[in-house]
């Protein structure tokens, strides 16, 4: 069996164009394998995708029914409280709706949580419990004895 991975996060979205540029301006860079009607963002490991709400639902044989919080949320892990207030900061500024200020946690951190243009809800946090590898990954410790 191969090893789990999570190779894209696909966001429904209600103008592609609106969403391409919010992310775009956050840093994201957008591939030329990106159509009318998809956009995919590179970010570090990952990719991130934007395709139109309507197509996507119906791409998963499912209803489009946007209804308060989905249960899902993004996030991005700083290395420190002050990059988490410049993040937040860039995001409100490039249009993102501010959630949660930034601000101590109960579990020892620091977070805050943004809404991009469709409310998708992203946390930017500092997890003191937390490292980063030599490239920029989340490394989580060992959970094998």
């Amino acid at each position: 069996m191969t090893a789990p991975r999570i190779h894209i996060v696909t966001l429904g979205v209600s103008d592609l164009s609106t969403s391409s540029r919010f992310y775009e301006t956050l840093g994201w860079k957008a591939s030329s394998a990106s159509n009318e009607n998809i956009v995919f963002l590179k970010g570090g490991a990952g990719v991130l995708a934007l395709y139109g709400r309507t197509a996507l639902a119906e791409d998963a044989h499912v209803d489009d029914q946007p209804a308060g919080f989905a249960g899902v949320t993004l996030a991005r892990n700083a290395g420190s409280k002050a990059e988490v207030d410049a993040w937040f900061a860039e995001a409100v500024a490039a249009g993102a709706r501010a959630v949660k200020r930034p601000q101590e946690a109960f579990w020892g951190g620091y977070s805050s949580y943004i809404a991009d243009p469709d409310g998708h809800l992203w946390e930017f946090a500092f997890n003191p419990y937390f490292v980063f590898d030599e490239h920029g990954n989340l490394a989580l410790p060992d959970e094998t004895p």
